[in-house]
Formats: structure tokens, sequence, C-alpha cells
């Protein structure tokens, strides 16, 4: 059986990334601070979309040890963090 995937705007404010079927674990979850959904009123879905996208592609594309940065201090990232530039 084929399945869907869709952007779901919640009720407070946050996007979720689910299968059609109403799977109640959402693959992915957007949450914009308030200060961003008010710099984006109107296009919260766009933006979300456009950066399921970009996830997408990045995780198509083969990842280079060199591309993670360490020169960020570890003890501000949760376990297991990386930052990718």
């Amino acid at each position: 059986m084929l399945s869907y995937l869709e952007l779901v705007e919640l009720a407070n404010g946050d996007i979720v990334l689910q299968r059609s079927e109403g799977d109640e674990n959402p693959l992915v979850t957007i949450k914009f601070s308030k200060e961003t959904r008010e710099h984006i009123a109107g296009s919260a879905l766009d933006v979300a979309r456009a950066m399921v996208q970009a996830g997408i592609e990045a995780a198509a594309m083969p990842v280079e040890e060199d591309s993670f940065d360490d020169d960020i201090d570890d003890d501000d990232l949760e376990p297991d963090a990386k930052i990718v530039h």
C-alpha cells in the first residue's frame, strides 16, 4: 500500500509531517518561535515545506566528515547533536 505524507499545522502553531493515514506519531515536528511566526505570518506551511524538501535533499547527498564543525562547544549541544554548515 502506498503511503502519502502531509504537512499539518496544529492548533498550537507547530507544523508536523505525518502519514496521511493519521498516524499519531509525526515523522517531523517544526516549532517556530513566536517572533518567527509573526515574521512569516501566513507563510508557515510554505516555509515548513521548503525546510522538509531541503532536509530530504540533504539526506540524499553523501556526507563529508569535514563538513561538521568541531569548534562548537559540545556542552551547549544535545547529546549526539552535530552542527553542519
